[in-house]
């Protein structure tokens, strides 16, 4: 279990961490380029933080199903079905970056069509944006959560 606890965390890590460098660091410091050079680069630093955010979502849901087998379904506290939920809306939640505002992002800087690739980045950077603040307070629910049992 301790294993799969360490994995959990840095699947948390990986994806939470980086949202949260990307929106509230990077994201204010583009802001020194033209819109073009920003919107290129947001467009490949998302596809190569995305890789990871796939590797880190089937680390987190990995470990996370192998420790609810662990200690069995009808011991779960509250706190572990809330975080379970939210880690699967959040899941979800990138899934639609990735195949819907992603792409168009990636097609319409590939094109040079800024006004569609701005429009794209805005709602990647909305999503994200509601994933980070999901991914804290899933974070709060697991260190704080079993105070509560």
């Amino acid at each position: 279990m301790l294993f799969a606890k360490f994995f959990h965390l840095l699947g948390l890590t990986i994806w939470v961490g980086g949202m949260f460098f990307a929106h509230m660091a990077l994201r204010p410091a583009l802001g020194v380029l033209h819109p073009e050079q920003r919107l290129s680069l947001m467009a490949a630093v998302l596809a190569n933080f995305f890789i990871w955010v796939w590797v880190a979502i089937a680390l987190v849901l990995g470990s996370g199903l192998h420790m609810m087998a662990m200690m069995g379904a009808a011991k779960l506290p509250p706190y572990v079905h809330a975080m379970t939920g939210i880690g699967i809306v959040m899941m979800l939640i990138f899934a639609h970056i990735f195949f819907a505002p992603f792409r168009r992002l990636k097609l319409a800087a590939a094109q040079q069509d800024w006004d569609r690739a701005s429009r794209a980045l805005r709602q990647v950077r909305m999503l994200v944006g509601i994933n980070l603040c999901l991914g804290l307070l899933t974070i709060a629910i697991g260190a704080l959560g079993p105070l509560s049992v």
